[in-house]
């Protein structure tokens, strides 16, 4: 059965936007869990847009499931990964600029440098993932780096058109399918939605999808008219006392 990872980036979005402390992504991990995820994903990226280095400490400290923890193959990052341990460490792509993670790593053009980051995450005992874009080429140099898994970057299907999205989806079959031939373990995942996510968790062969933002959002919508109602309840029938009094200064 194919498991369930929640990536979280989107709830501390909502926190950096403000420099503030809320919404907290470690507090509301607690309940992706109850919800049933079977793990946790969070990008910790160079300019700290969204996850901070706090939130990695806690999250592996406290959670109950999984930490899979995405970041570049740069230094800092390695020995970010090394100090707090996270059950899996997903090399991505990364530039400034990007909203989000726009592709897939380029393994078969830094093979020699990733095959030596990958070596130091690894022999420390934390497995990795490379996340790629379901080409054979990109399969086969993360093979030879020693990776244990691939993570197959489901973007070019979840944004196809109906027309194009079954060539997609085959593409993603064959993938998978060379992946496991040549020892790789696969996980999936990027854009997939409510609408489009069924066809990709029927294939066999994936054993995790990591999916955030659709999760987010939908949270959102569910939850607002609940979050509304508790204010205005707040608003329409506040306490009679301030809930903190200033003390009564004592005669002497």
């Amino acid at each position: 059965m194919t498991s369930l990872g929640v990536n979280i980036d989107h709830i501390a979005n909502v926190r950096q936007a403000r420099q503030t402390v809320e919404p907290d992504p470690v507090s509301l991990a607690f309940l992706a869990e109850l919800g049933g995820a079977d793990g946790i994903t969070v990008h910790l990226r160079e300019d700290r847009r969204h996850i901070q280095d706090r939130d990695i400490k806690l999250l592996r400290e406290l959670i109950k499931s999984r930490l899979n923890l995405e970041m570049a193959a740069t230094s800092e990052m390695v020995e970010i990964a090394l100090e707090f341990s996270p059950d899996m460490v997903t090399l991505v792509p990364e530039r400034r600029e990007e909203v989000t993670t726009e592709g897939g790593l380029s393994v078969a053009t830094n093979e020699i440098y990733l095959t030596s980051v990958i070596n130091k995450i690894q022999d420390s005992g934390i497995p990795v993932s490379l996340f790629v874009d379901p080409l054979q080429e990109q399969l086969e140099a993360s093979a030879r780096t020693g990776a244990a898994w691939v993570e197959l970057h489901t973007g070019k299907y979840a944004e196809a058109s109906w027309q194009d999205q079954e060539k997609e989806l085959s593409k993603i079959k064959e993938s998978i399918a060379r992946a496991k031939s040549l020892g790789l373990r696969v996980n999936a995942g990027h854009g997939l939605t409510y609408q489009n996510v069924e066809n990709i968790a029927a294939i066999k062969g994936i054993e995790e999808l990591n999916i955030g933002h659709t999760i987010i959002a939908r949270s959102i919508a569910i939850g607002l008219k609940e979050a509304v109602r508790e204010m205005k309840d707040l608003i329409t029938n506040p306490r009679s006392e301030p809930l903190f009094k200033q003390p009564t200064p004592q005669s002497s």
